[in-house]
């Protein structure tokens, strides 16, 4: 059986920003870099099912800031309408060494994964794909992983070219998520914006270093960087950990005004929520 085992190392940078600033930064980077051709016009969806411990320790791992830390998730691309147990996911174990953000994954039949995350079963592989298939399973059983949190969002992607050529940036906006019904294929999921939705978040993910280009870009368009976990985010949003000073029903958040001068975006308290000076202060969406 041939290996269907990819890996790769990188560095990640990540804004918030506006929607309506975010369409001027794509076109002005569409000048040196190329749409990524598994990204069509208007984006591709990504869906992720977030495995963790019952006491929550890959999401307090995050938000110590421990140097090495690591999450388990299976993710879908594209939209959720017809998936089967026989459409391709990748299970993937995502981890952060220091600075360098590691990733490894498996594509596998969406039943097979399950069988594998969730049945905790030594599901069929090749020998090059021996050890990342015993390092999931060892990782779900000896920590008792279970499904905690989906997100969701839309994706647009650029890919670098000629010296570029390891540079990736993505915007990903209607980011959302829910804590309950673990199922791609469930057909009316209740879900919640779990960013606001008129900001996108823009990451710029590098081989090596940035291009001197790209954080000329980030200063002359006030970019400021954040540290922002969607994983993070939904578990907060509903509930299973402390607080987030942004989430709200998905069918409830109108569409914001307009802006008239761009600015590097503040998080406006969302209805129902208190105003992010009196919330307490947390560690990972600031």
């Amino acid at each position: 059986m041939a290996s269907r085992l990819h890996a790769f190392n990188r560095f990640e940078l990540k804004y918030l920003v506006p929607v309506e600033e975010a369409a001027g930064i794509r076109d002005e980077l569409a000048e040196r870099m190329d749409r990524d051709a598994h990204s069509p016009v208007g984006g591709y969806g990504v869906w992720s099912l977030y495995y963790d411990t019952p006491q929550l320790r890959f999401y307090w791992e995050k938000i110590e800031g421990l140097k090495f830390r690591r999450k388990l998730r299976i993710r879908h691309y594209g939209d959720l309408d017809g998936v089967t147990d026989e459409s391709p996911v990748c299970v993937e174990i995502k981890q952060r060494v220091n600075r360098v953000t590691q990733k490894r994954r498996i594509t596998l039949p969406y039943g097979t994964a399950r069988r594998l995350c969730d049945g905790r079963e030594l599901v069929e592989h090749s020998a090059q794909e021996s050890a990342f298939v015993q390092e999931v399973l060892e990782l779900v059983v000896r920590l008792d992983l279970r499904p905690t949190a989906i997100t969701g969002y839309q994706r647009e992607a650029l890919v670098g070219r000629d010296a570029d050529t390891g540079l990736r940036v993505t915007f990903d906006r209607r980011v959302r998520g829910r804590d309950r019904d673990f199922d791609f294929a469930l057909p009316h999921p209740e879900n919640r914006f779990t960013i606001p939705p008129h900001l996108s978040v823009m990451e710029i993910k590098v081989n090596e270093r940035t291009p001197h280009w790209i954080t000329d870009l980030a200063a002359r368009r006030n970019l400021n960087l954040v540290r922002v976990s969607k994983y993070v985010q939904s578990i907060e949003a509903f509930g299973l950990a402390p607080r987030s000073v942004f989430h709200v029903h998905e069918a409830d958040y109108p569409a914001p005004p307009t802006p008239t001068t761009p600015t590097t975006p503040t998080i406006e308290p969302l209805p129902g929520q208190r105003p992010a000076s009196e919330a307490p202060v947390k560690a990972g969406a600031q």
